[in-house]
């Protein structure tokens, strides 16, 4: 094991440009923030036993918690947004998704290009999703097809985030720091 904290724990995370970390954000080891990504106040990114990658323009709203597995790392794609409070371990969402607020996402999992998971979901590996779809409920389910407003609507809540956040960088409003290993 102590291989694998040397690989992860020490890496120092790789920050691309224009990305936004708030004040009280904990940004932790193997982390990877792409462009003009951002993660908000308290979220948390332990990447001390894989890796985790933030896609660009994409966002970790406040008390998320991300982590990943020994074998599973946790990847966003771009244009991604993620809810308050949601969990995001050893997984994979890709471009243009939507994670709600409390959702959960377990190890394995993979959320396809284009989807919103409801608020406060628990998406298991078991869940087979086709892209562009709307996934909700408690194990997760796919309930329906999103109409293509619905799916441009997703990458619109992105771009509104990294607009928000270059406003606070530009501004020096409720920056934080990365940590040191």
């Amino acid at each position: 094991m102590g291989s694998v904290f040397e690989r992860y724990i020490r890496q120092k995370p790789v920050v691309g440009k224009e990305v936004f970390l708030a004040r009280g954000a904990i940004v932790y080891g193997a982390v990877t923030l792409k462009d003009y990504s951002s993660v908000w106040f308290n979220a948390v990114l332990r990447a001390d036993i894989n890796e985790i990658v933030i896609g660009k323009y994409s966002n970790v709203q406040d008390n998320a918690t991300f982590h990943t597995g020994s074998k599973t790392r946790s990847e966003l794609g771009d244009y991604v947004t993620v809810g308050h409070n949601a969990i995001v371990h050893g997984c994979k969402v890709c471009d243009g998704c939507m994670i709600g607020m409390g959702s959960i996402l377990l190890d394995d999992a993979v959320i396809p290009e284009g989807c919103l998971v409801g608020a406060g979901s628990v998406v298991t590996p078991k869940l087979k999703a086709e892209p562009h779809t709307l996934i909700l409920g408690s194990p997760a389910k796919v309930v329906r097809e999103l109409s293509q407003e619905e799916v441009d609507g997703l990458k619109n809540w992105a771009m509104e985030y990294a607009e928000v956040a270059q406003y606070h960088l530009k501004n020096k409003i409720g920056l934080g720091s990365l940590l040191q290993s």
